[in-house]
């Protein structure tokens, strides 16, 4: 979608936060026969989940906060994403949500999760925990040994080993294996997506920013979105300001990508923000609460703001996840801090295996695939992936969650809803059928794979590419920077989400990576009405 007034693209090409609230994934899947899903290592039923573009691991995360409430299973995570830095920052995120109580608090804990999740600029100490963290696991990935025993959550296996190699780079770069703010200027290259986000609308983005909020947000269901914080984060990339606005001057690095860009008929590589500067990372934890004393208005204004929500529910779910497997006893007195023990337990109860990129289409021709999955979670920005080649790998009775565009401001009410209707269609071509007796959503899309339901025209044994008229995915697209510089400090390219294989070197994605679409990208065939001027 494109504005008179500027690029429209507020989504970017790579996403870092999720677009919805976490779901517990245990809830959304069917239940689970403990003796025919049996891990005989563990004695416990297993429950496998398929995660396309969930991005951050907040569903993961919440899953695990939960499971102390449901019948002890054995989880395994199968996350497939569209590019590196995104599986690095999975391992980041669970490394911060998974240490040790006596080596970093739970304070400590939640508040560095939100700078580094969140924010554009980091506190100082933030960036030094970054480096520390990324250093380890830069020594950690390249030795397997090492990582099935300081990490036995994680598994690596399925990547290629030219992603392990991109992977340690991207770690590399964290560490500052790069000295100096120069190699990743954020400030300038957040102002610089934004003068391209906004066009003329520039000068008045004050404005443009609370309109977006209050006639779209709100009108959504985000009301707790305080038009402060909002505008702040449009303004700077800082959505979370747990100190003073002075402490924050560090180049966040975790956000940033590699891109493929043409520079006078020559394709370069380049490292920039891509990222999100329209809707913000709010809507993730901060839009809703289990405790409803925090969604409490006062004269029609809700008392506490998404940022306070999302500090607290954070904090929460950092305490749940190192106090599962306690004693229910045990866990009266909330101001304790857990024990150490508790966090080992955790990290044996489920594992999170990171798939390699691009291999959605081909996942069901292996195997071990074919019928695994109890629950399958699409995100938005991977809608077109949707396929009868994934739905060979969801199990019969199966459940399907996908991600609606909801909270993409850039998008008309006429566009959320063809989007909608294209998702059913995809849902329905891939042999799934709408939940019976589920509550309506604008959210999420709810489906379930019947026992004899089963794709038409699918033969796992033999290799097949999809038809030219079945292809969903645009081809990489080779956007023109100009000026001398092909720096990131241009603006954003149109909406789009190739995979990126990155490195501290930034190299181009791969050439068999797959090019993933933008939500808005997913409604061109779908017939939508022209899109209107900006406000």
């Amino acid at each position: 979608m494109t504005t008179p007034a500027g690029s429209g693209t507020g989504f970017g090409s790579v996403c870092w936060w999720g677009l919805s609230p976490a779901l517990d994934l245990q809830a959304e899947s069917p239940p689970v026969d403990p003796d025919s899903q049996a891990d005989t290592a563990h004695k416990t039923p297993e429950l496998d989940v398929l995660l396309l573009g969930s991005v951050d691991g907040r569903h993961l995360l919440r899953t695990l906060a939960r499971a102390a409430l449901w019948p002890r299973r054995r989880f395994n995570f199968y996350v497939l994403e569209n590019n590196l830095e995104a599986v690095a920052r999975h391992m980041l995120i669970f490394s911060l949500a998974l240490e040790e109580p006596e080596k970093m608090g739970l304070r400590e804990r939640s508040e560095a999760f939100l700078e580094v999740w969140g924010n554009a600029l980091l506190r100082p100490p933030v960036a030094a925990l970054v480096r520390a963290q990324a250093e380890r696991l830069a020594n950690l990935v390249p030795e397997p040994d090492r990582l099935a025993e300081q990490l036995p959550w994680l598994s690596l296996r399925a990547l290629k080993f030219r992603e392990r190699d991109a992977l340690e780079a991207v770690f590399r770069f964290w560490s500052g294996g790069e000295k100096g703010p120069e190699a990743f200027p954020m400030s300038r290259l957040w102002d610089s997506r934004l003068r391209h986000y906004l066009g003329s609308r520039y000068d008045a983005r004050r404005g443009v920013s609370d309109w977006d909020l209050r006639m779209k947000l709100h009108d959504r269901g985000a009301q707790v979105i305080h038009t402060q914080e909002f505008r702040r984060w449009r303004d700077t990339g800082v959505a979370f300001e747990l100190r003073d606005s002075s402490a924050y001057h560090v180049p966040n690095r975790t956000l940033a990508s590699g891109r493929l860009l043409s520079h006078r008929g020559e394709r370069v590589a380049a490292r920039g923000y891509w990222g999100d500067i329209a809707t913000g990372p709010f809507v993730a934890f901060g839009i809703e609460a289990d405790d409803q004393s925090l969604l409490r208005t006062s004269n029609g204004q809700p008392v506490k703001t998404a940022g306070e929500i999302t500090q607290h529910n954070v904090t929460e779910l950092f305490r749940e996840v190192a106090a599962w497997g306690r004693p229910r006893a045990a866990q009266g007195d909330k101001e304790e801090e857990p024990q150490p023990r508790t966090s080992a337990s955790a990290r044996e109860s489920f594992t999170v295996h990171f798939l390699a990129l691009g291999s959605a289409q081909t996942l069901h021709h292996k195997r071990c695939y074919q019928g695994r999955f109890q629950l399958l979670y699409v995100a938005c920005g991977m809608v077109h992936l949707l396929g009868p080649e994934l739905g060979a790998c969801v199990s019969p009775g199966g459940n399907l969650v996908v991600e609606l565009a909801r909270y993409l401001v850039d998008l008309r009410p006429e566009q959320l809803q063809a989007f909608s209707a294209r998702v059913s269609e995809l849902a329905r071509e891939a042999g799934f059928a709408p939940q019976t007796g589920a509550s309506p959503s604008e959210t999420f899309a709810r489906f379930c794979k019947s026992g004899d339901s089963a794709p038409s025209g699918l033969d796992p044994a033999v290799e097949s590419e999809p038809a030219p008229g079945e292809v969903l995915a645009c081809p990489l697209e080779v956007v023109s920077v100009p000026g001398a510089d092909p720096a990131p400090a241009t603006g954003s390219p149109r909406l789009s989400s190739q995979p990126q294989d990155s490195s501290a070197e930034v190299p181009a994605p791969p050439q068999e990576a797959l090019t993933t679409e933008s939500p808005a990208q997913n409604l061109e065939s779908a017939p939508t009405p022209d899109p209107a001027p900006h406000p």
